[in-house]
């Protein structure tokens, strides 16, 4: 017999199983009601309403004016990612025409203060949630050039007007209008700040083509075309950090304004003397006193800081930092509980967030910069080379990170060179240097030292990379320590 029906019919029933999968984090209950009762299904433009943008604006900036820790935090950062500015490397098989662009282009960015603006838009991309410039005439530049680099408050880029139609349009966001495949057309820029001091038109506006536009965001979502502070998660701690700092000060203040009391073990209406309550009496200093019979003197003492105060902040830090990628020895400026391997793996996932971020710096500004930069330069006459040129293949340097021992990134340098696993282009690279330039350098400097019969110092035998034994006893204990 067939399990299901008759068996000269040789029927076979099928039947459908209902598979039903649960999540955890799906459930909702009476536990996790109020935590979640935030959470929504909003688009990333409607979840970044300008409602929403402008009190996050306001709150982080304001954090980071009165928040020492906020500060220096965004400093750091801008300081890390933008050091002292990018330098142009050209890629063309001319030599000397990369060299003549360079320097045009360097003296260019050191009129224009590039590398200061290039840090401020880094912490308005922090604490604003995004940057913007514009590249305008100045004509009183003193390079041949007179492009600029005005940058633009997130504030001033809005959709003024409803009447415009472009307002909760798909092919608008606030201040930016987009073409049919979804690339930025033009930007609505508002003549005054919003919250200016001039009572003017606040309602007037450039309209602003894309090309003249550089917006400089982090794209958390798809779809979102405006930016929120990237300090955003870290708002709330940095207000708990407040609290918890002011009430340990004001329990320290409390106990500190009583300087003793009177009290006894006498029950009422007891053999104490009658002292009025709530008296104050005034002590001399160094002088010895009777009190009234039946009492004795007490002083309240001060609990506060509790034994976890360092503690708290320390892990209360370490996850503020945590959404910007920054390490805590970085963002409290205090190394005092690392040691050398921990804090270099540490800054491993630092400088890798920065190296990133520099990336994406080089394709959304810099690259940008520079072709309205070549466009204004081809109309010069000295310039007028650059009209036939085909390939203006570049790349761009930053400020190379310093190691904690140079006689160890030495010694393993020269090692990478011999064994041929590195070249001398990235080894410059790390510092922030173009190879070409460093090699003519040394060459100039050779030639003049053989010019003046001077010669190079000759190390002692065995002297260069070589690692003292203590140290290397020592680097012994800390890599078995991290392991």
């Amino acid at each position: 017999m067939w399990p299901f029906g008759n068996s000269k019919t040789r029927r076979v029933r099928r039947f459908t199983r209902m598979i039903r999968a649960k999540f955890d984090a799906a459930v909702t209950n009476a536990d996790n009601t109020r935590h979640w009762a935030n959470a929504d299904g909003l688009s990333a433009n409607a979840a970044a309403s300008p409602g929403v943008r402008r009190t996050l604006r306001n709150r982080s900036r304001y954090e980071v004016a009165n928040n020492s820790y906020a500060k220096g935090i965004v400093l750091t950062l801008a300081n890390d990612c933008v050091g002292t500015g990018p330098r142009l490397q050209l890629l063309t098989g001319d030599s000397e025409t990369n060299r003549i662009v360079e320097k045009a282009f360097s003296d260019w960015a050191r009129e224009v203060g590039l590398a200061e603006k290039l840090r401020t838009m880094r912490m308005a991309k922090a604490t604003d949630g995004e940057a913007f410039c514009m590249l305008t005439a100045n004509p009183n530049l003193a390079s041949p050039i007179k492009m600029d680099v005005r940058l633009v408050e997130a504030d001033r880029v809005t959709t003024p007007d409803l009447s415009l139609g472009v307002v909760g349009s798909a092919l608008a966001t606030d201040g930016i209008e987009f073409d049919p495949f979804g690339n930025p057309a033009a930007y609505f820029v508002l003549r005054k700040h919003p919250g200016g001091t001039i009572f003017t038109d606040i309602n007037a506006y450039d309209r602003v083509l894309a090309g003249a536009m550089i917006h400089w965001f982090r794209t958390d979502r798809p779809g979102q075309h405006r930016g929120i502070p990237e300090i955003t998660p870290a708002l709330p701690l940095f207000a708990q950090l407040r609290r918890y700092t002011l009430a340990v000060l004001g329990a320290a203040e409390t106990a500190a304004d009583f300087a003793a009391v009177l009290f006894t073990d006498a029950p009422a209406n007891g053999d104490a003397a009658s002292v009025e309550p709530m008296d104050v009496v005034e002590l001399e200093k160094r002088m010895a006193t009777v009190l009234p019979d039946g009492w004795k003197l007490g002083q309240i003492k001060a609990e506060q800081p509790g034994t976890t105060y360092s503690e708290f902040k320390r892990e209360l830090l370490n996850e503020i930092a945590r959404c910007l990628n920054i390490p805590f020895n970085i963002a409290a400026c205090n190394s005092s509980g690392y040691n050398y391997a921990s804090g270099r793996l540490d800054h491993q996932t630092y400088f890798k967030s920065i190296r990133v971020e520099q990336d994406n710096c080089n394709d959304v500004v810099l690259d940008r910069i520079f072709a309205a930069w070549v466009a204004e330069a081809e109309l010069l006459t000295e310039f007028r080379f650059l009209r036939a040129a085909t390939d203006l293949s570049h790349q761009w340097f930053w400020d190379g990170t310093e190691h904690v021992d140079p006689a160890k990134e030495a010694n393993a340098q020269e090692k990478r060179l011999k064994n041929n696993t590195t070249t001398l282009a990235n080894e410059y690279a790390r510092q922030g240097k173009d190879w070409e330039t460093e090699l003519r350098q040394r060459a100039k400097e050779k030639e003049l030292m053989q010019e003046l019969g001077l010669s190079e110092a000759d190390l002692p035998a065995g002297q260069a990379g070589t690692i003292p034994q203590a140290e290397e006893e020592e680097d012994s204990d800390v890599e078995r320590e991290a392991a």
